[in-house]
Order: structure tokens, then sequence, then C-alpha cells
């Protein structure tokens, strides 16, 4: 069975960000969050929850339970890893609508990332983020 949820939110981690003043030590904390991620098991690592647009090897599982979405996650590169947990921050324990009305752009903008990123990185956290808005609102397919 996966385990599911990051005991960090979206604010937790705008709050850990601000107190670093270089993006060498912002990115070393991302791979810190990433390592905290629990391990995914190797029976979900499969192409139903493998995310397409990544660079590298991206899995995302997800989980509804009394209308809150849960998701467990797990990559091949440390970054990525990373970039799973600050994504999960936004998203785990969220209802449909919540995750709908997150702005995630602003979020992203908010934490100075995407700058930070190459292109393939970037396209890779959209598509991590699309995947799992697409699980909360599947009319929006």
């Amino acid at each position: 069975m996966a385990t599911f949820g990051v005991d960090i939110t979206a604010d937790d981690v705008l709050d850990a960000l601000a107190f670093f003043d270089s993006w060498e030590d912002r990115y070393k904390y991302i791979i810190d969050l990433g390592k905290e991620l629990p391990p995914l098991d190797e029976a979900y690592k499969t192409d139903e929850f493998i995310v397409r647009g990544c660079q590298s090897k991206v899995w995302l599982v997800p989980r509804n339970e009394s209308g809150q979405w849960f998701f467990a996650a797990d990559s091949d590169a440390f970054i990525v890893k990373g970039l799973l947990a600050v994504v999960l921050a936004a998203y785990n324990g969220k209802t449909s609508e919540e995750i709908k009305a997150f702005d995630i752009e602003h979020y992203f903008a908010q934490l100075n990332l995407l700058k930070h990123l190459s292109a393939t990185r970037g396209n890779g956290l959209k598509a991590m983020v699309q995947r799992i808005r697409a699980w909360a609102d599947p009319a929006a397919e």
C-alpha cells in the first residue's frame, strides 16, 4: 500500500524558504523535503501512475478519502522528489474545490521557483500539477 500524505503545507514551505538568503540553500531545502517523502511501493511504479512530460521518472498515486485528496509520489531524481514535496504540500488533504481554487502559479511565483529550474524541469512540474488537477476535476480534461 502506498503511504499518503505530506505533513507540511504550502504556507510552511513558503515560510521555510523565506528563511534562506541564497537559492543554493533553498535548493538544498527542497531536496531535503523530497527525502522526507514516504517511500513509494514498487507496485505503484507502473505506467498507470507515471507522469508524462517529466524529464525524470515521476510516479503520482491519488487517493480520495471522504472528499479529500491525498497523493503518494516518487521520482528517480532528488530535486524532482523535492519538487513533488512542494506540490504535495499545496494539494494534499484538499478537496477537489480547494485544488481547483488554489493559485499554483502564484505559489510558484512566491517560491521564485520556475526561474531557477530548467525548461524541462519546469514543464515536468506543470505536468505534475495538471495530473493532480485532472483527478480533482475530471470534467476539465
